[in-house]
């Protein structure tokens, strides 16, 4: 058999979906048509679950490095119809991603100047709080 039976969290899905607002109740049962068409083991929770997983992913990652990972004509981007179009913005598309990687090389390397500096400086302090509390010691032992 495809696709799952119901489980007892999906019929109160539907029965609560609707009570609330009906075209919920709807979308449960659509899902369930839908699962058993397809062959999907899932349950509608671990569905939810993966698609929430899925587009926070997406979110998060960076727009263009999302895209950049995926490719650009699985993204949405696929051919206009213009061979000539396709090509100058596939090669946009390769420039622009190629100036976001040398944006993150920059930005690595100044993260990685300003720690350096910031130890420079802890160490300068700590030095000078050694150095005054050393004098200090030897101001009031003498």
């Amino acid at each position: 058999m495809c696709g799952a039976g119901w489980k007892p969290l999906e019929i109160a899905a539907m029965v609560f979906g609707f009570a609330l607002y009906w075209p919920l109740g709807v979308a449960v049962i659509g899902f369930k048509f839908w699962q058993k068409r397809s062959g999907y083991q899932g349950d509608l929770f671990s569905f939810g679950r993966e698609k929430w997983e899925s587009a926070s992913n997406w979110r998060f990652s960076g727009s263009a490095r999302g895209f950049a990972e995926r490719g650009w004509r699985s993204a949405g981007f696929g051919s206009s119809g213009n061979r000539a179009f396709d090509e100058w913005r596939d090669g946009e598309l390769a420039r622009l991603e190629e100036e976001r990687r040398k944006l993150v090389a920059a930005e690595r390397e100044f993260t990685e100047f300003m720690e350096t500096l910031r130890r420079a400086r802890d160490r300068e302090e700590f030095d000078r709080f050694m150095q005054e509390r050393h004098s200090r010691d030897n101001t009031t032992s003498v």
